[in-house]
């Protein structure tokens, strides 16, 4: 098949490397001229870890199946499905679109990787906006297997149904998010907790390091593995999830009723960076993100095996 990838940032060359991995040809448009050489660049750190997750990939990424321009309609002339992973405000979303459309066949798909705008939104102004709609993924899209799948208003059920297909294809783990709302459902939930994060810190509880520390090796150890509600159910005991509702349920009430809303002030945000500086000091950053990508590697071979 042949993708067009509106965008050539950190998302787009992710979702690149995907593609490429699953047999597809990736044809990126982006107007900065130094898109091309990150991208492959990307691409090729990127393989040795869709190696181990996709079978008989060739030891090389295959670049000579993907393509670049400046130019977003060139990018999309007998495109067969698109990827648009643009700046991520509605006036460029929209914009994207219409150049999109000018060369695009009216029924090929245009799945957005917006983290936080609704498809109503981007299909607002569309010629053909049925087949629009929201294909949000979590970074990095190629070791990170959630694509939440949003419609707008005027979004085509087939549509949603074609692009789920697309993406299980792909071994992504689909879920439809019944509502539209600013972020959708894993941004929702990774929203609520950041703000207690941040608040946490601002209120002198524990320091920006304590913080990370204790989601990572605290409920993140969890969390990597099955979502709240079945871990409470598990916490419940032989009773359950309704044991724990009823005998822990006020507790939580309790925790939420003292849950801060800071603001992010100027002084805030450098207490914050100051204080991820100084947990990361003496780390080199290649090696912060290679560290990430090999665990993310073998935590999905991991859960590869579990039933949930």
């Amino acid at each position: 098949m042949q993708i067009a990838i509106l965008g050539g940032g950190l998302i787009g060359a992710s979702w690149a490397a995907l593609f490429l991995a699953h047999g597809h040809s990736a044809h990126v448009a982006d107007p900065n001229p130094a898109a091309p050489d990150y991208v492959r660049d990307f691409i090729r750190k990127a393989w040795p870890h869709l190696a181990q997750l996709t079978p008989d990939l060739p030891d090389v990424a295959p670049l000579e199946r993907l393509s670049f321009t400046q130019d977003i309609a060139t990018a999309c002339a007998g495109a067969e499905f698109v990827q648009e992973c643009g700046p991520d405000r509605i006036g460029p979303k929209q914009q994207i679109v219409a150049l999109a459309e000018t060369t695009l066949a009216p029924d090929v798909l245009i799945a957005s990787s917006t983290s936080s705008l609704m498809a109503s939104d981007i299909q607002a102004q569309a010629r053909h906006p049925g087949r629009i709609l929201v294909a949000h993924p979590m970074n990095p899209p190629h070791l990170v297997p959630l694509v939440e799948l949003v419609a707008g208003q005027k979004t085509d059920t087939d549509a949603l149904i074609r692009a789920e297909a697309f993406y299980q294809s792909l071994d992504r783990v689909t879920i439809r998010v019944q509502k539209e709302r600013p972020g959708h459902l894993a941004n929702r939930l990774t929203s609520a907790l950041y703000r207690e994060a941040v608040n946490i810190v601002a209120e002198g509880i524990a320091s920006v390091a304590d913080v990370d520390r204790a989601i990572a090796y605290g409920p993140g150890m969890r969390w990597a593995l099955m979502g709240p509600h079945l871990i409470y159910h598990l916490g419940g005991g032989p009773g359950g999830y309704r044991h724990y509702l009823d005998h822990l349920g006020p507790t939580q009430e309790a925790r939420w009723k003292d849950l801060g809303e800071p603001k992010l002030t100027p002084e805030l945000v450098a207490q914050l960076v100051q204080g991820l500086e100084s947990e990361i000091a003496g780390i080199d950053p290649d090696d912060l993100e290679t560290s990430r990508d090999r665990a993310l590697v073998a935590l999905a071979k991991l859960k590869q095996g579990l039933p949930f």
